[in-house]
């Protein structure tokens, strides 16, 4: 787990640490301590932890003149021993969205398992967003997928079609966001 890294290619275009907004500014990062760990893996240091011990987080974009950013989640989302999403949501996500932020997207390639709870706090943050809001889950696994409908997760988050098989590491965050909203679009209309 250590060399899962998160995505680099847009750091010239924005860093978490850098920004005002972000619940991660100023944070330091290592290249070379290994301290967080899932269960007995070592994960790479430039994840964030956000107070859950198995669910990681990187803002990889924010942009609030649009108001969307991207997220890249690494871990066990285990709502049903830790509550990932209260976390999630109150540390991490309710910074942004006082900011302007409400449309997000969450890259979920490296999350291994869900496990669910209840879905108040997904229908809280779907009620934050407001109208135009969204929340959108690209790439994350079938059987996490599966899980996700299980809990009725769908209704407050997008996923599935195009959603699950996007190529967003070729696109610029500016293309991905574009695109995202286009989808959304066909699916309201």
């Amino acid at each position: 787990m250590e060399s899962i890294e998160p995505h680099y290619l847009w750091r010239d275009m924005y860093k978490s640490e850098d920004d005002e907004n972000s619940p991660f500014y100023e944070r330091e990062y290592s290249e070379f301590d290994f301290t967080n760990q899932i269960y007995n893996y070592l994960i790479h240091p430039q994840w964030d932890d956000f107070g859950t011990p198995t669910l990681y987080v990187k803002i990889i974009f924010a942009d609030y003149n649009k108001g969307f950013l991207v997220a890249e989640l690494l871990g066990e989302w285990n709502d049903a021993l830790h509550n990932d999403i209260m976390f999630l949501k109150r540390d991490v996500m309710e910074v942004f969205n006082a900011a302007g932020i409400d449309k997000f997207i969450l890259i979920g390639e490296n999350v291994l398992n869900f496990h669910t709870s209840d879905d108040s706090y997904y229908e809280e943050w779907f009620q934050d967003i407001e109208e135009e809001g969204w929340i959108v889950a690209l790439n994350f696994q079938e059987h996490v997928l599966d899980e996700m409908k299980h809990a009725n997760i769908d209704y407050y988050i997008n996923f599935g079609g195009e959603f699950d098989n996007m190529p967003w590491r070729t696109l610029s965050p500016f293309q991905l966001y574009q695109r995202i909203k286009e989808i959304i679009g066909r699916r309201l209309n």
